[in-house]
């Protein structure tokens, strides 16, 4: 059987994927809406006095939720995992810089940088405080 499912062409295995795939974003909507429909009929009218609502009436609330706050409750919208690359990218390439202007800088000039960022954040080591009498 392995064999014949390494044989099989790209169009067939998207025309087997493809049907399944419709499959499963219908079953996800229809448990996605029928899960809100349940929830706001249990909880919106005995707690704020709201109408209860039909299952396009959800089916709409969630697309509206996914427009407004993206996601699905599922880890959010793929914006998310963007930015975290895009800040670690950042962080990676401040990070060569200093290295790079630290290879170019003599140990005088070094011990000067460090000893100025060290007065700037107003932290001091051990080693740097005055000894109490």
């Amino acid at each position: 059987m392995n064999e014949r499912l390494m044989r099989m062409t790209k169009l067939t295995k998207l025309m087997i994927i493809a049907p399944l795939a419709i499959l499963g974003i219908v079953l996800f909507t229809a448990i996605g809406g029928g899960v809100v429909m349940l929830l706001w009929n249990w909880l919106a009218p005995a707690l704020f006095g709201l109408r209860l609502i039909t299952f396009w009436q959800a089916l709409g609330l969630l697309a509206l939720c996914r427009i407004l706050f993206g996601g699905f409750g599922l880890g959010g919208g793929g914006n998310r995992n963007s930015s975290h690359r895009m800040d670690r990218r950042i962080r990676e390439r401040v990070r060569e810089r200093m290295d790079e202007r630290c290879e170019e800088m003599t140990p005088e000039q070094r011990e000067k940088f460090r000893q100025g960022r060290n007065d700037r954040s107003g932290r001091t080591t051990p080693l740097d405080s005055e000894p109490t009498a």
